[in-house]
C-alpha cells in the first residue's frame, strides 16, 4: 500500500520490532484502577480498543513508582508486587493484537495532587498543584532511584513489552534537570552534571533490574518554555549521554505546569508544534527518536517521517477520540477518522479536576468494558432527527449504525448547529471537524438529511416515523437589564453576528464573559473593533478547559479589549452603559452596539406536534438543556443505542 508507507513501516527499537511507528502516548487518564491500585477489566479493555485498531506501540501512563509520587488518584501504583497480576491480566489482554505495550515510569514530584509531596528543592510547582513540597535528603534520592528500577522490574514480570521514564513535564526527574526546580548545592544541584545524576541513577538502577536487552525508553523536554527552566541546549547534551547509557529511544515533548506553551495544547496552537525539538534531538543521535504535539492527522504523521524529522510519531488525544485510527488510516479511510477538535476539555480538564478522563467527541473513552462494539437493534425502526446539529448528527449515526433507518430533516440550509457558528472566530475552526465527520458518516450510512424543512404536522404524516428525536437546538436568551431596549444603540446576538445577519459598530458591547463571549470578542477585535466584555460571573470562560482558555485569554490581551467581571448593570444610556464591577461603579460612553452572548434557552415548540401522538419522543441537547458539546454528544449517543 502506496499511501502513508512511511507511518505504516515496523521500526526496530532495541530489541523490539514494533508493526507500525504510531505510539499511544503515556496520559494520565484517572481511571481504571481499584482501590489499591491495581488494573481492572475498565482499563484493559481501553487499552484493547486501541490495540485491536491497529496501534504499533501503547504506553499506559502514570504509573506511580512510590507512594509520595502519585500523580493523581486513580493511576497504577507499582510500588509493591501486588501490582503484577493485574497488570499481567492487561498484558494478556493485548497481546493477541500485536501493539507493543509499555509502561510509563513516574513519579509526579511537586507536580502531585496530595498532600505528601517531595521535590529536589522546597519550591511550590509553577501552577496548577499547590503546596509546597518537602526537600528530598540524599538517602532519599537514592531511595526512589532504586523504586524506578523496582517498578521496572515489576513491570517486565507483568508481561509488558518496553517501559518508558517520564523525565518531562515538569514532574520528578524535570525538576531535578532544571535550575528554576532545582535549588540544591550537593551533587544533585547546580551543575549540569549535578542535575542530570539522578535520571542517570535511576536509569542504571532499571537496566540492573530489567537486562540489557529490555527496551527502556525516555520521555525528555526539549524545551520547558519557563524562565531559568530546561532548555533544547541542555537537552542536547542529554539526549547524547543518554545513547551512550543504553536508552532504547527518546520521546521529546515540551512545557511543564506553568509554562508559556502548555504540554497539552489546544485548537489555537499549530499541528506538530513541538516536532522541531525532536528534529534537533534527532541531529545529534542514532537511536529511534519519537516526537509528539498536536499530531492527530495521520497524513501529517506520516509527512513528519517522511522528512526525517523523527523516527516515529506520538498521538495521545487522538487516539481518545478514535481507537481505530490506525486501522482506518492504513486502509486509506481517513474520512472515516473521529477527529480530536483540540478543546482539551474531556481530558486534560478533566483529569486536573481530579475527575475520570474522557474525550468529547468520544463518549465510550473509559467505557469500552461496557460497550464492547456497537449491537445492532432487535427490530429496524424509522427513525426521524429533527435538527442537524452534533446533537441530531450524533444520534442519526448511531441510530444508522444499529441498522434504523434514519432521516434528518433541518430547517435552516446547512447542518452544524450552533458548532458552525462556533467555529468561525480566529482558532476555532477545528469544531468543524467533528461536524464533517459526522456528515461523511451520514452518507456512508445513507441517511437522508433534508434541509430547508421544518418539522410539521405534515412532514411528519408524510415520513411516517416510528420514533423522533428533538434536537432543535437552542437561542440566545435576552436579559431584563434597565435602558437596554430603549438604547440608540444597535442591539443584537452572537448568533445575528456570526452569521452577518447583523453588523455592529467601531466600539462594541459584549453581555456575557461565557465561552461565546469570548471568542466572540477575539471575533469582533480581530476586525478591529474597541470591546468591553460586561460578565455578570466571577470566572471567565468557565465552561471552556482551562487550556483552551489560556491561549484565548492570551489572544485578548490586546488595547482595544477590556473585560469587566462581577457586573451588576445599572442601566443602559443611549449610547453608553452605567454599571458595577468589583465594587466600582464605571460610566462608559460613545458605543455604537451591544452584542448578548450570554445564556440560551431551549428551542423546544416542535414538542407540541406530538401532544396526540403515540410516537415514542426523544428530547437531546440544547433543546433539552442547554449546555457544552460533550454533553450534547454523550447524551445523543445515548438515546441512539437505546431506540
Amino acid at each position: 500500500m502506496s499511501h502513508l508507507k512511511h507511518l505504516f513501516t515496523p521500526i526496530q527499537i532495541g530489541t523490539m520490532t514494533a508493526k507500525n511507528r504510531l505510539l499511544m502516548s503515556a496520559m494520565s487518564i484517572n481511571f481504571g484502577v481499584d482501590e489499591a491500585g491495581n488494573a481492572t477489566e475498565q482499563l484493559t479493555e481501553y487499552f484493547v480498543a486501541r490495540a485491536k485498531g491497529g496501534t504499533g506501540m501503547m504506553l499506559v501512563g502514570g504509573g506511580a513508582v512510590h507512594p509520595t509520587g502519585l500523580e493523581l488518584p486513580k493511576l497504577p501504583m507499582l510500588w509493591d508486587d501486588a501490582c503484577i497480576p493485574g497488570l499481567q491480566k492487561m498484558t494478556e489482554a493485548v497481546r493477541p493484537y500485536g501493539a507493543k505495550f509499555g509502561m510509563q515510569l513516574m513519579h509526579g514530584g511537586r507536580q502531585s495532587y496530595h498532600d505528601n509531596k517531595v521535590a529536589p528543592s522546597p519550591l511550590p510547582a509553577e501552577a496548577v498543584v499547590k503546596g509546597i513540597p518537602r526537600e528530598l535528603t540524599i538517602p532519599e534520592i537514592h531511595e526512589m532511584a532504586k523504586a524506578f528500577g523496582d517498578a521496572a522490574r515489576r513491570c517486565k514480570d507483568a508481561g509488558f513489552d518496553f517501559l518508558e521514564i517520564h523525565g518531562a513535564h515538569g514532574y520528578l526527574i524535570n525538576q531535578f534537570l532544571a535550575k528554576n526546580s532545582n535549588k540544591r548545592e550537593d551533587e544533585y544541584g547546580g551543575s549540569f552534571e549535578n542535575r542530570i545524576r539522578f535520571l542517570l541513577e535511576l536509569f542504571r538502577d532499571i537496566k540492573d533490574k530489567t537486562g540489557p536487552d529490555f527496551p527502556v525508553g525516555i520521555r525528555i523536554n526539549g524545551n520547558d518554555y519557563i524562565k531559568d527552566g530546561w532548555t533544547l541546549e541542555e537537552a542536547l547534551k542529554l539526549a547524547v549521554l543518554l545513547e551512550e547509557q543504553g536508552a532504547a529511544y527518546l520521546h521529546v515533548s515540551a512545557g511543564v505546569y506553568g509554562s508559556s506553551e502548555l504540554t497539552i495544547p489546544s485548537m489555537y496552537v499549530k499541528h506538530g508544534c513541538f516536532v522541531h525539538l525532536a528534529e534537533a534531538v534527532k541531529k545529534m543521535v542514532s537511536l529511534p527518536v519519537i516526537t509528539v504535539g498536536r499530531i492527530k492527522n495521520p497524513e501529517l504523521a506520516d509527512r513528519i517521517l517522511k522528512e526525517g524529522r523523527a523516527d516515529a510519531v506520538s498521538m495521545g488525544r487522538a487516539l481518545l477520540a478514535d481507537p481505530e485510527l490506525a486501522n482506518k488510516a492504513k486502509a486509506g479511510d481517513l474520512g472515516q477518522i473521529r477527529p480530536c477538535i483540540g478543546c482539551c476539555l474531556g481530558c486534560i480538564h478533566n483529569v486536573l479536576a481530579l475527575e475520570p478522563g474522557g474525550c468529547v467527541v468520544n463518549p465510550d473513552v473509559g467505557r469500552e468494558y461496557l460497550l464492547k462494539g456497537e449491537e445492532k437493534a432487535e427490530h429496524s425502526k424509522k427513525v426521524l432527527v429533527a435538527g442537524a446539529g452534533p446533537a441530531g448528527l450524533a444520534a442519526a449515526r448511531t441510530a444508522a449504525l444499529r441498522g434504523h433507518e434514519v432521516i434528518v430533516c433541518e430547517e435552516s440550509g446547512h447542518i452544524g448547529g450552533l458548532a458552525r457558528l462556533a467555529a468561525i472566530p480566529p482558532g476555532r475552526s477545528e469544531i468543524m471537524d467533528i461536524i464533517n465527520f459526522f456528515k461523511k458518516e451520514l452518507d456512508r450510512l445513507h441517511v437522508e438529511v433534508r434541509l430547508n424543512t421544518d418539522l410539521t404536522k405534515a412532514f411528519i404524516d408524510a415520513v411516517q416515523p416510528e420514533e423522533i428525536v428533538l434536537a432543535t437546538g437552542s437561542l440566545p436568551e435576552m436579559p431584563i437589564i434597565k435602558g437596554l431596549f430603549q438604547t440608540d444603540m444597535d442591539l443584537c446576538t452572537v448568533t445575528d453576528v456570526l452569521e452577518e445577519k447583523s453588523l455592529t459598530g467601531d466600539k462594541v458591547f459584549v453581555i456575557g464573559g461565557n465561552q461565546a463571549g469570548m471568542v466572540l470578542t477575539d471575533f469582533l477585535a480581530e476586525k478591529g473593533k474597541d470591546v468591553v466584555v460586561l460578565n455578570r460571573k466571577r470566572h471567565f470562560g468557565e465552561e471552556m478547559s482551562s487550556n483552551d482558555r489560556f491561549y484565548l485569554r492570551e489572544r485578548l490581551k490586546r488595547d482595544s479589549v477590556k473585560m469587566y467581571k462581577q457586573v451588576s448593570v445599572k442601566e443602559f444610556l443611549p449610547n453608553g452603559a452605567v454599571f458595577r464591577s468589583q465594587g466600582e461603579e464605571i460610566r462608559l460612553e460613545d458605543f455604537d452596539s451591544v452584542v448578548i452572548a450570554e445564556k440560551m434557552t431551549p428551542i423546544r415548540k416542535a414538542a407540541e406536534l406530538f401532544k396526540d401522538t403515540d410516537i415514542p419522543v426523544h428530547v437531546i441537547g440544547d433543546a433539552k438543556s442547554p449546555r457544552i458539546i460533550m454533553y450534547a454528544l454523550s447524551e445523543a449517543e445515548e438515546i441512539g443505542r437505546q431506540i
